[in-house]
Order: C-alpha cells, then structure tokens, then sequence
C-alpha cells in the first residue's frame, strides 16, 4: 500500500496523474488483491466472534448470580462480579477429585490409543500381506456405525465381566480407535518405503523400524492424535454416566450435573465449573497447536 501510495504522490507532483483515467493492470491487479484480503479479514474476524460467543457467554455467566444467568436480554457485562463462585465450587463439590479422575482417565486412554494406533496403521501402510487393503477398509467402515447401535452390547459384556463403576471398562472400550489409525495411516503414507527397505537390509525387524524410524518421523500426526483423543476423552459425558455410578469416580463432566437439583439448577456454579474443565484443555492445545496443524496439514496428502 505505501509503494501505490507513494507512486500516486509522484504522479501528482509530475501533473500527469489522471483522476478519471483507469488504473494499469499491474495496479489495478494489486488494489483488488488488497480489498480481497480486507474482506477475508473481516469474514474471519465475523466467524471468530460467533465461534467465541458462547464463551464469552459463559465465562460471564460463571461471575454472576444465578438469578442474574438467563436474564433476558443478556447481560454480557455482570452488574457484580461473584468472584466467590470459583472459591465455593471446591467445597461445593469435589471438584478437586472430579478433576484428577478425568485427567487420569485421558491421559491413560491417550497414550494407548497413541500406541495402538500408531502401531496399527504401520501394518496397515509398510507390512504387505493378503486382504491388507480389504481388512483396512472394513476397520474404517466402523467409524461409521453409531455408537447407540453397539452401546448396549458393550455394558452387557463390561456387566458380566464385572467391570461396571470401574475406570478398567472405559479404558479398555476407549483404548482402541479406528479414527486414529486412518489418521496414523494417512500420515505413514507420506513417509517413503524406501526408508524400510534401507532399515531392513541393516536388520532391523518391523518392530524396530516402527520404533526407530516410523515414530520419529511422526511427532506432527502422533500430537495431532494425542490432542483429539485428549479432548474427546476428557469431555466425554454418555460413557462415565453409563459405566461410573460411584461418586468419588466420577469425571468432572459428570461431577457438574451435582448442581442440578429436582427443581432448580445452580446455573451459576455450572458455567464456573465449565470454564475450570476447559482450562487443561486450552493449555494442552496451545502447547501442542504447533504440531497439530502439521499433522492435520499433512495427513491427507497421500492415500
């Protein structure tokens, strides 16, 4: 902008600068690709305020009383901010153990689902065997069946098993995920075969090319997993509810239905509750965003 600023200057100055006469292409290319890039801006920052709205919304919420919550219209800014609501909520509930419960129950079911994926989608993408691509196919299609369909079937195995109102029937249905191996699968296809023959001919076994090679290649896909996993895990709701009846079990999810009574609800004490919940997650994701968009970038390139 400053260099067609200063060219329109110098044309003044000269005289032969001509209000009425059309720009050049070169200039006239410029000004449209600057105006484009306004109105992208503009769109963006449009898209970002409704994606944030009911953030916003609840971060507000979580500061008032719980009369002043479904005021109408909304009050964005509180008449007086509750700050005592994020010091009540721990003796209000426990929330301190709904926490640690649900970071154990990610952090666990994201490492596993890491390894099996990842260890799956290596046979999937370098091991050549018959039916490889069949079988590969019939896995992924299961992404497809809603979990309602099997959900019951799934409790009835965990009940007889006697692993109901554990964390072990959580883990073990959770442990596995097709999503993450068409994911790890996408990125494995990026990576040349030429690396595994090299390895190979040095000795080494599929396990070890996987250990060695593979998964040093793969910290963008690996992060990009670990955080989906991560945050789906934490912000599960169904599968806690179905299989945890224990109170000092329970997730934080489950933990914030504690104040919601017969007749009336806490809304105040739930919006600050949720804001807790998200903190780990906005920590772990700007930790990791850095890889996550390479992974995400970069999975899709070869299939």
């Amino acid at each position: 902008m400053s260099t067609l600023t200063s060219d329109l200057a110098q044309e003044l100055e000269t005289g032969r600068f001509q209000p009425d006469a059309p720009l050049p292409k070169p200039r006239r290319r410029r000004v449209k690709t600057r105006l484009g890039q306004a109105a992208m801006y503009v769109v963006l920052v449009v898209l970002l305020g409704v994606v944030l709205l009911p953030f916003i919304w609840m971060l507000s919420s979580s500061l008032k009383n719980d009369a002043d919550v479904l005021t109408v219209p909304i009050q964005w800014i509180p008449k007086e901010f509750v700050w005592s609501n994020y010091a009540d909520i721990w003796s209000a509930i426990p929330m301190a153990g709904y926490l640690a419960n649900s970071a154990m129950l990610a952090v666990v079911i994201t490492v596993l689902q890491v390894l099996t994926g990842s260890f799956a989608a290596y046979g999937f993408s370098k091991v050549r065997f018959p039916g490889r691509d069949a079988l590969f196919l019939a896995y992924i299609a299961t992404i497809a069946v809603p979990w309602q369909a099997y959900m019951i079937p799934q409790y009835i195995m965990m009940q007889k098993a006697g692993l109901t109102n554990t964390f072990t029937a959580l883990i073990l249905l959770q442990a596995f995920s097709a999503f993450g191996v068409f994911l790890m699968r996408q990125y494995y296809m990026t990576i040349p075969d030429e690396l595994n023959e090299a390895a190979r001919i040095d000795g080494l076994s599929d396990y070890g090319i996987w250990a060695r090679i593979i998964l040093p290649l793969s910290k963008p896909a690996l992060a990009s997993l670990a955080l989906l996993t991560f945050v789906n895990t934490w912000n599960d709701y169904m599968g806690p509810f179905i299989y945890l009846s224990s109170n000092e079990l329970w997730t934080v999810q489950i933990g914030l239905r504690s104040f919601i009574g017969q007749y009336s609800a806490q809304y105040a004490m739930i919006m600050t509750g949720s804001v807790i919940s998200i903190v780990p997650i906005l920590v772990i994701f700007l930790a990791g965003q850095r890889y996550f968009i390479a992974g995400i970038a970069t999975s899709g390139m070869k299939g």
